[in-house]
């Protein structure tokens, strides 16, 4: 199994698309970090001198997080549409077990990611924060709190597209499926269904990274009031993992086990 995980952990670090992927999570977090820290003091975000108005900010990488998913879907996806499931089934007749290594494989990949998102996104706010002379009003544990929340947030989401990817195959289909549940779908279900909200992956996702719920999403949904309340950070993770494992097992029991070609 370890060198299982060692050959999937090569591929990510030998191809391209993992760091093209990553630029542009970190872009993007770059982009809305910015965006968020400067409309910070108005309707919708607390001034940055205070604590709520600094957590807007450094709890914002989840686009990262939307990545990850997207990395793992492409590391389990990228084998049939590159038609190297065959070598790598040859070389491995255990399909659960490989599919196992790439979950391993993208989870490390997306904590990466997690963490980049965090450290992109706390950057910014600190960078503000000291250019308008404010106090920085979030204590070390609760930064340790965001940061492994971004990090364990990530691997479990690389972990999810993993699953997803091996289910659908198409590796166009299960990103343009990743984009559409996390920005479309979850913010219609949470914005109309309150008490649903929490359990939805993605916005779990972020919640597990600290922000807010409602806060990551997108539309109208952004910030609207809630009746529910957010999962707690042991509650989300074990949602995650929960989503993440049903997944694979699909997979494991219907798609991986066909004949490619």
């Amino acid at each position: 199994m370890t060198t299982l995980v060692r050959v999937e952990l090569l591929k990510l670090r030998t191809t391209r698309l993992t760091f093209g992927l990553l630029a542009t999570a970190g872009s993007l977090t770059v982009l809305f970090s910015v965006l968020e820290a400067a409309r910070a003091g108005g309707k919708v975000i607390a001034p940055l001198s205070t604590a709520a108005g600094q957590n807007a900010v450094i709890t914002g990488g989840i686009w990262a997080l939307i990545f990850a998913a997207v990395l793992g879907v492409t590391a389990s996806s990228g084998e049939f549409r590159h038609a190297t499931a065959t070598q790598t089934y040859l070389a491995s007749p255990r399909r659960g077990r490989v599919l196992a290594a790439k979950a391993v494989a993208g989870a490390i990949g997306g904590a990466v990611y997690g963490l980049a998102g965090w450290v992109i996104a706390t950057g910014v706010c600190l960078g503000f924060v000291s250019a308008d002379g404010y106090q920085v009003q979030i204590g070390d544990a609760t930064m340790a709190r965001y940061a492994a929340g971004h990090v364990l947030a990530g691997a479990l989401m690389a972990a999810l597209g993993v699953g997803l990817g091996s289910l659908i195959r198409s590796q166009l289909a299960s990103v343009i499926g990743v984009f559409i549940w996390a920005i479309v779908i979850e913010s219609i279900i949470g914005g109309l269904f309150n008490t649903v909200q929490p359990y939805l992956p993605y916005t779990a996702a972020t919640t597990l990274s600290g922000s807010v719920l409602g806060g990551a999403a997108f539309g109208p949904a952004n910030g609207a009031a809630s009746s529910a309340s957010a999962l707690p950070f042991a509650a989300a993770a074990a949602l995650l993992a929960g989503v993440a494992a049903a997944v694979a097992a699909v997979a494991a029991t219907t798609t991986v086990g066909r004949d490619i070609s």
